[in-house]
C-alpha cells in the first residue's frame, strides 16, 4: 500500500517553502503520495502586506480534521524565539478532539524549520514542538547524522540531527543554499524510506 504524508508549512517569504519542495521532492522519489498543506494565517491582510509577506494562495489549508487521513505528518515553520509561530500552534491547539480519540496515534512526524541566524535556535524550536507528537502518540523520525551535509564546517547552513532548517538573514536576505536545500531532500527520502517500512 502506497503511505501518504502530508506536509505541512507556514512560510512568510518563501524560505521554508524552498525547504518544503525538497522534501517533497525527496518524499516522492520513494513513492510516497504527498501532499503539500499551509496552516491558517492568523495575521491580518494589511499586516501580511506591510510585511511583505507571500501567502502561498495555492497552496491549500488544512484543517485538524484532515490530519488522521494521512500515515505521516511533516511540518515546516521559522521559529518564534525558540518554538512553532502562533499560526501553527493554532491548528495544533485545535486537535483535542483528534487526541481524546487516540486518532493520530501511530503515525509519525518530523520537522523542519528557519531561523534567522545560525544559532537562532532551529534544534531547540523542533525539540519544543516534538511534545505535541508525544501526547498524539506521534512517532518522531529525526535525520541524524546520516545526511552528511549535517556535519558541513566550511559555510554557514541550517539543519541538524532534528530535522532540515535554513539561516534566512535577520532580513530574510539570504536564500537556502544548495547544502541546506540537500539536507532537506535527504529529510524526505529518509522519512519516506522509514516508513515504508511499517507494514
Amino acid at each position: 500500500m502506497v503511505k501518504k504524508v502530508y506536509v505541512i508549512i507556514h512560510s512568510l517569504w518563501g524560505h521554508v517553502k524552498s525547504l518544503a519542495d525538497e522534501v517533497v521532492a525527496g518524499l516522492k522519489s520513494e513513492g510516497v503520495d504527498v501532499t503539500l498543506y499551509r496552516v491558517a494565517e492568523t495575521l491580518p491582510a494589511e499586516v501580511l502586506e506591510k510585511m511583505y509577506a507571500k501567502t502561498f494562495d495555492e497552496i491549500p489549508v488544512i484543517t485538524a480534521e484532515q490530519l488522521p487521513e494521512a500515515d505521516g505528518l511533516i511540518f515546516g515553520f521559522g521559529t518564534r524565539y525558540g518554538a512553532a509561530p502562533a499560526q501553527v500552534k493554532a491548528l495544533l491547539d485545535s486537535t483535542g478532539g483528534l487526541w481524546a480519540k487516540g486518532a493520530l496515534v501511530g503515525k509519525y512526524g518530523a520537522v523542519f524549520t528557519s531561523t534567522a541566524t545560525q544559532h537562532g535556535g532551529q534544534e531547540t524550536t523542533i525539540l519544543t514542538f516534538l511534545t505535541h507528537f508525544a501526547h498524539h502518540g506521534i512517532n518522531y523520525v529525526p535525520i541524524g547524522f546520516a545526511a552528511p551535509q549535517v556535519s558541513v564546517l566550511d559555510e554557514v547552513s541550517g539543519g541538524s540531527p532534528w530535522g532540515a532548517g535554513v539561516v534566512t538573514g535577520s532580513q530574510g536576505q539570504r536564500q537556502a543554499s544548495a547544502n541546506e536545500l540537500a539536507i532537506a531532500r535527504f529529510q524526505g527520502v529518509h522519512f519516506a524510506k522509514t516508513l515504508n517500512k511499517v507494514q
